[in-house]
């Protein structure tokens, strides 16, 4: 059985589900186990999410093997009224571009925001 992960307490600026979404882009055929410890959430978590997900039509499944090969829909719009027009390609460009910068960076060059 796999590990539980730790609670996150607070707020977060990212949900589980743009979480989610953004594993399964890095990976299309990505295990439900390897999602939740990236994703650190549980696996129960990640497959709703997923059924979530697709039943709101960003996402769907083929089986391949024994595992799955997602697809996203990358004109998608987002949900939220205050992301009129924004697609689910524009915020996964985003944090592919991100997630790519923090890569190259070194782990303490991180900004502060303080000067000097």
């Amino acid at each position: 059985m796999s590990e539980v992960p730790e609670p996150h307490t607070g707020w977060t600026f990212l949900t589980n589900h743009a979480r989610v979404l953004a594993a399964i882009a890095d990976d299309h055929t990505a295990r439900v186990r390897d999602i939740a410890a990236h994703c650190r959430l549980t696996e129960r978590a990640v497959q709703k999410i997923i059924v979530d997900l697709e039943q709101a039509g960003y996402l769907s499944h083929r089986r391949e093997g024994r595992g799955n090969a997602y697809r996203i829909e990358p004109g998608k719009v987002l949900r939220h009224p205050a992301e009129a027009g924004l697609t689910v390609a524009a915020l996964l460009a985003v944090l592919a571009r991100d997630e790519a910068d923090r890569s190259r960076e070194p782990a303490d060059s991180g900004a502060t925001g303080r000067d000097g």
